[in-house]
């Protein structure tokens, strides 16, 4: 078994494109798109009308799923950290500040009151948001065995 790709719901896939190909620098490698069974079985969904695109940066894939139907759910908020599932992306940065002061600049959205500086460890941190509230952690690390500065 292995790891295959992530998926990710998005309302706008133009919007989410910009942010995660044209300011994450993810490349696209591949686009899908499905409609009705067997899609809808697997889903758990009904009316499935779904355009898929695939985007890779180190040996990652994700894949945001954009649904012409049935639509999207939620409300686009960020998730609490101890809600139950997938929490965030997490990105290693070579530059903190720089990579933070691009992001601002083409309109994302900076959760300024997460930011951290750990000299134990080297590391600072902060966390950003996708179009839809989507968590994405940017990890500025000395030490590049260390997943987490927290």
């Amino acid at each position: 078994m292995r790891f295959s790709h992530l998926g990710i719901c998005v309302s706008d896939l133009d919007a989410a494109l910009s942010f995660y190909r044209d300011a994450l620098g993810f490349e696209t490698s591949g686009e899908l798109e499905v409609k009705g069974e067997p899609s809808e079985t697997l889903l758990r969904l009904r009316d499935v009308a779904l355009r898929a695109v695939y985007l890779r940066r180190d040996g990652v894939t994700i894949e945001l799923l954009h649904y012409a139907s049935p639509g999207h759910v939620g409300d686009g908020a960020p998730r609490a950290m101890n809600a139950l599932g997938l929490t965030h992306l997490s990105l290693r940065v070579d530059d903190l500040d720089a990579q933070v002061a691009q992001l601002a600049e083409r309109g994302v959205p900076i959760l300024r009151d997460t930011r951290i500086d750990n000299p134990a460890l080297g590391a600072r941190a902060i966390f950003v948001t996708d179009p839809d509230g989507t968590l994405v952690e940017l990890v500025e690390a000395r030490d590049r065995g260390r997943a987490d500065p927290a």
